[in-house]
């Protein structure tokens, strides 16, 4: 993305309670979400994303809980979200075998840690996530914290860039 690009022209311009929904559709976390928008304005995507992944490995592990808040159960996308189900799509086509699996597994993982089962889903598919869960579920809390964290800056990633799309769109619609 070239540094260009009128959507984030129009995020640097938002006000700045706009900009920080904006934000929190990206990552739940208000702790994310309010470092982004103190750095404004951003002269490239490259920049916003830099200081996303920046942002990221500064969170506690309680602005963590807070970001992992935000994501439904693999398997089981927010209802009307188009946001989940879009991540989610491996998991569309999968048998009522991988779903039940997969939602066993999630139990187990939620109450080994504490809670849901994050990972970058999106081009994968269920069963690639289901393997996922299983080697992760053997992990140490503290080994799944750093994973969840990385996998939390994947989303972000992938959220922050269609934000910027979709703010493209609208200004030239």
């Amino acid at each position: 993305m070239s540094s260009s690009i009128p959507g984030l022209a129009r995020f640097n311009a938002l006000e700045s309670g706009a900009a920080l929904a904006a934000l929190h559709e990206a990552c739940a976390s208000s702790a994310w979400g309010s470092k982004l928008l103190a750095q404004r304005p951003y002269a490239t995507v490259e920049a916003l994303l830099a200081a996303g992944d920046a942002a990221m490995a500064e969170l506690s592990a309680e602005d963590l809980a807070e970001a992992m808040a935000g994501h439904p159960p693999i398997g089981r996308p927010k209802p009307g979200d188009p946001t989940s189900a879009r991540e989610q799509r491996g998991m569309a086509g999968a048998s009522e075998e991988l779903k039940a699996e997969m939602l066993e597994l999630n139990l187990g993982y939620q109450d080994k840690f504490g809670h849901v089962f994050l990972i970058c889903a999106t081009g994968r598919t269920g069963e690639q996530m289901r393997d996922a869960l299983r080697e992760r579920i053997g992990n140490t809390p503290e080994e799944e914290r750093e994973i969840v964290r990385t996998e939390l800056g994947k989303i972000n990633r992938i959220r922050l860039t269609r934000l910027m799309e979709d703010l493209m769109e609208e200004q030239s619609a």
